[in-house]
């Protein structure tokens, strides 16, 4: 049985893809990531990840 407040191990999970968010799109940025891979990644990342995609002008 998980321990834990489900709504505290929600907005650490909601943390977690925010940093790794973060650290994607700068590889992209930084070009040593391509666009075609950052956005396979973030589809398996998160749920939002279309919302991000047209964000950043990626497609």
């Amino acid at each position: 049985m998980p321990s834990g407040i489900e709504r505290v191990r929600e907005i650490k999970r909601l943390r977690t893809r925010r940093k790794k968010t973060a650290k994607l799109i700068a590889r992209v940025n930084a070009g040593s990531i391509e666009k075609t891979e950052a956005i396979r990644k973030l589809r398996r990342l998160t749920p939002g990840a279309d919302t991000i995609i047209a964000r950043e002008g990626w497609k």
